[in-house]
């Protein structure tokens, strides 16, 4: 399975209000558990559905990580990633599946 961030993803995830490293969003993807959510939102929707989850890195930085799966070609198109609020992580825990 191949990660893919593109360039305009990285520039955004190097901001300081993301300020996630590739290295922290794969420790979440193998920190995670089963559950995701899908993003049902308008104004976020793409011809495979946007699928995100929170999970913590090693060192235990909970982050919200925010993905596309294309399970034709087994990548995973990394979307967003950033630090996973209290209110985040309730509708994570209410909602996934």
């Amino acid at each position: 399975m191949a990660l893919i961030i593109s360039l305009k993803v990285r520039a955004k995830l190097a901001q300081p209000d993301h300020n996630v490293t590739e290295e922290e969003i794969v420790q979440c993807f193998a920190n995670r558990g089963p559950k995701t959510c899908t993003d049902s939102r308008p104004h976020h929707q793409s011809p495979l559905p946007t699928l995100w989850f929170v999970a913590e890195t090693d060192y235990g930085r909970r982050l919200k990580i925010v993905y596309v799966h294309d399970t034709q070609v087994n990548n995973i198109e990394i979307k967003s990633a950033y630090i996973a609020t209290d209110d985040v992580t309730r509708i994570y825990n209410k909602y996934s599946t």
